[in-house]
């Protein structure tokens, strides 16, 4: 067999061929019902954000930060007084993941060779590799490396910029690689006399892109005889599906050893599978372990799941009975496509719309059938922000998320009674909601476990198809009272990786693939933990097929991307493509009405493009996609999320009302005027060449002006800026008018402990709410008749305010 072959340079690897033919020979079956999308080849290639959300989740061990520098190891037969690493340091060398395997024929890794030295790329089938006194151990394959002089490819440098300075080592050119990838491997490299100098584990992902890129069938297919199965995992070693005949069995009724061809795993069923349930076993080598796992994992195409996600329905979304009255006709019922420029949305949790909601039967609460009920209170006022000019509501995210138990039955609740007992101004009732905060039914959502499944808490029964037949009933209703619908979307980061975690999809198929990881190897975490690489082709492929599901399969109206600008903007731009596509006629939907808009902001490993272009707010301009404008928001509000909370603004007191933390100084006026340059920019679209006349009396464009060091301004038409005030981050509007208002009084208390300073606020109470909604009204009144841009409202209620008649739209001019 290959892997026992202990191979040099000058050896051929054995080729081991494909006896399988590729998937469309194995049986007949119709496409899924969507549009045919063109995905180009792999090769072709800040402001102050709001506050992150916390995740209470341990991170995992792989996800742990490790030392940066290299470890440097040499056999201990001429070892040098300054370089002595113990066996067991040497062994931790594969631990980190320093080398690229870049190309099917370049490995990337930042190494000092010695002299006269050499390279080694080392691959074990049965993860058996080590390190002892006389080298590294356990090998099947052992190949010579040979630098390249001139460096990396320009290819590579463009779609990993962040190693263009790494060195290039190549492979024989007629070496056929793929067998290799489903190993443990190791490259490292040795001085002239034969010492281990140095060694390290690689990462996959481009030469993963460039062999194995594929735009095939995935998932479950549905035809009129059978069930056909693909997963994409070219890493596996072998994959099987366990089949259930329902969401709760113990033992499966079956299991089926899946084909693979250039690696895509597929097989094919009886049509009897419909309605079971199936998990997928994985046998891959996974670095976190360094061992080959047996993988567990639900299919990362799932359209229908079991409670709690414990397993995927083999579910056919086209099926009729999955269907409303009148679904089909929906996409002619819809209201009145608007100007992106003047749309105006209303941000909504699910279960918080209707949770307290006692005109909502018990049953429907906190769930999608609360939207469908036209008597009820929250449908009453939805119905007034309607015919006030609201035209689409926003709803927190909606997929499989970790965090709430699926089951209601398992929860456990704080008792509003019982919060009643106390005082406003009481800590009693956090402490008694920090205490079962694992435990209840409240998450906002931005825990992801499978993106392309309504999450099955707000179902009234999580296992089966009701939720997929709720959330179009949901939607359906919205329509139907002149709302269009938005999803939250947060394909930035998953709440599970690892082998393990029963969170964990994705990371279990190819590990090391759909996870970004830094320099060393190790997962990186600066969108709060697990982030994604839509970097890699196809974890793209996968957001646009989802976000191309959500569009087709619910007929919804537009996309809101959690912490986009760790998203490239390729990816963004591929999605609009495709979404804009779609038509009433050939798709049941009329694509070029979906806005798609988002968080830009720049941080972390992506900041200034060091991952490639990404989908920030200063790389969006000419696209027409959207992001939120922090600076409106701040000049209003005074600070940041990440400023002093007592930080007044233009709105609220700054410099003319001093609530004690502001005074009336030059510095505080200066403030001021500075604030309404700000907002007279948003108003007029954060246009980035709109040209206003300053607070010094000069004229300067938009762009000119600056924010925490970047210029104000950055949009080229009004499509691409999301003005705000408030969006769930942190505290509500009314508590954050209220901090900040001279009129309501507070006292203000510095708790020092350690190394840490907590702050105090007592409120006078009763609070004045008069005050505060006034300031509300002008807050709106700034953003709804000022702004040609698109308005976000994220509030409890507006009030008696009407939006101004908006500009119905043809087929042109978005």
């Amino acid at each position: 067999m290959w892997w026992a072959m202990s191979l040099l340079s000058s050896s051929p690897l054995l080729h081991i061929p494909s006896s399988t033919p590729p998937p469309t020979s194995r049986g007949s079956f119709p496409p899924p019902p969507r549009p045919t999308i063109s995905y180009p080849p792999p090769s072709s290639s800040s402001s102050s954000p709001e506050r992150r959300r916390f995740i209470s989740k341990v991170k995992p061990l792989h996800s742990l930060t490790f030392p940066t520098h290299p470890i440097r190891c040499c056999s201990t037969s001429s070892m040098s007084s300054q370089a002595s690493p113990s066996t067991s340091q040497v062994q931790d060398c594969l631990l980190y993941s320093r080398a690229y395997w870049v190309t099917e024929s370049v490995i990337a890794w930042n190494v000092d060779v010695l002299g006269n030295g050499s390279c080694y790329l080392f691959a074990s089938k049965g993860a058996a590799l080590s390190f002892s006194d006389d080298g590294i151990q356990g090998q099947d394959v052992k190949i010579k490396l040979e630098e390249d002089n001139y460096g990396l490819p320009a290819k590579v440098i463009e779609k990993f910029p962040h190693i263009r300075d790494y060195r290039a080592f190549r492979l024989r050119p007629s070496l056929d690689v793929k067998p290799l990838l489903k190993c443990q491997l190791a490259v490292a490299t040795f001085n002239s006399d034969g010492n281990c100098s140095d060694a390290t584990g690689l990462q996959l992902p481009g030469v993963l892109d460039e062999l194995f890129s594929y735009s095939g069938p995935l998932g479950a297919l549905y035809s009129n005889e059978a069930v056909s199965l693909f997963l994409w995992a070219p890493t596996a070693q072998e994959v099987q599906v366990c089949i259930y005949r329902d969401g709760s069995a113990d033992n499966p009724q079956e299991i089926i050893r899946l084909e693979e061809y250039n690696g895509v795993w597929s097989t094919k069923g009886p049509k009897g599978w419909e309605g079971c349930y199936y998990v997928y076993e994985v046998s891959v080598y996974h670095p976190s372990t360094q061992k080959i796992e047996k993988c567990y994992a639900n299919d990362p195409y799932a359209r229908g799941l079991s409670s709690d996600a414990q397993r995927t329905l083999f579910v056919n979304l086209g099926s009729d009975t999955l269907k409303p009255e009148g679904w089909d006709k929906l996409a002619h019922q819809k209201p009145d496509v608007l100007s992106f420029s003047d749309i105006s949305i209303y941000e909504l949790h699910i279960r918080d719309f209707s949770a307290s909601d006692h005109t909502v039967e018990p049953k429907s609460r906190g769930g999608y059938l609360a939207f469908t009920l036209q008597d009820s209170a929250g449908v009453h006022h939805l119905k007034k922000l309607s015919n006030a000019g609201i035209s689409h509501i926003h709803l927190l995210p909606t997929f499989q998320f970790a965090g709430v138990d699926d089951k209601k039955e398992n929860w456990n609740c704080v008792d509003g009674e019982t919060l009643k007992k106390f005082p406003p101004d009481s800590a009693q009732q956090q402490a008694l909601i920090t205490a079962v905060q694992n435990d209840d039914g409240y998450n906002w959502g931005y825990n992801p476990v499978l993106w392309g499944v309504p999450k099955g808490s707000y179902a009234s029964n999580p296992n089966g198809s009701c939720r997929i037949i709720e959330f179009r009933k949901m939607v359906q209703a919205l329509n139907h009272i002149g709302l269009r619908v938005v999803l939250d979307v947060v394909y930035n980061h998953l709440h599970g990786s690892g082998p393990f975690d029963e969170n964990s999809v994705l990371d279990k198929i190819v590990p090391g693939y759909y996870l970004r990881r830094n320099t060393d190897g190790f997962i990186e975490n600066s969108t709060c933990v697990n982030n994604t690489a839509s970097e890699h082709f196809m974890v793209e492929r996968l957001i646009i097929d989802d976000l191309l599901h959500w569009t087709v399969d619910y007929k919804v109206d537009g996309f809101r991307f959690d912490l986009m600008g760790h998203l490239m903007k390729r990816t963004m731009m591929r999605t609009k493509d495709v979404l804009s596509s779609l038509t009433t006629e050939q798709d049941g939907v009329d694509g070029s009405s979906v806005y798609l808009y988002g968080e830009g902001w720049d941080f972390g490993e992506v900041a200034k493009n060091g991952r490639g272009v990404n989908a920030s707010q200063f790389n969006l301009p000419g696209t027409g996609i959207g992001s939120f404008n922090d600076r409106i928001r701040d000049a209003i509000l005074g600070g940041s999320p990440f400023g002093h909370p007592l930080q007044q603004g233009f709105v609220n007191g700054l410099f003319l009302q001093p609530n004690g933390h502001n005074q009336d100084t030059a510095t505080e006026r200066l403030m001021l005027a500075v604030s309404k340059d700000h907002i007279q920019v948003g108003m007029a679209a954060n246009l980035r060449d709109f040209v206003l006349t300053d607070c010094e009396g000069k004229e300067v464009k938009g762009s000119v002006l600056t924010h925490d060091g970047v210029p104000v301004a950055y949009a080229s038409c009004p499509t691409e800026t999301v003005n705000y005030v408030s969006a769930h981050d942190n505290e509500t509007l009314f508590d954050i008018v209220s901090l900040k208002d001279k009129s309501f009084g507070y006292e203000y208390n510095s708790v020092v402990t350690g190394l840490t300073t907590s702050m105090e606020y007592r409120f006078s109470i009763p609070v004045m709410r008069c005050c505060a909604q006034n300031h509300l009204i002008v807050i709106h009144i700034t953003l709804v008749i000022g702004s040609t841009g698109l308005i976000l409202l994220s509030v409890p209620t507006i009030g008696e305010l009407d939006f101004p008649q908006k500009r119905r739209m043809g087929k042109t001019g978005h």
